[in-house]
């Protein structure tokens, strides 16, 4: 193994703090980004039912 012990590996010959917080704040914004996605998703399918419902309520009323 190249690093010696685990706490090595964490501390990455000094660059460790850099590293793990940009690991972090990657995973951050890609989290993020999937719960927008599914948020977005779902607005547009909630949008979408209620132009249904209204489309087919309209047709209804003008029989």
């Amino acid at each position: 193994m190249y690093f010696e012990s685990f706490e090595a590996f964490l501390q990455m010959g000094r660059h460790g703090a850099y590293v793990w917080s940009a690991y972090g704040l990657s995973l951050l914004l890609i989290v993020a980004s999937l719960v927008s996605a599914v948020r977005a998703e779902r607005g547009a399918r909630q949008t979408v039912r209620r132009l249904r419902q209204r489309a087919n309520n309209a047709g209804e009323n003008a029989k």
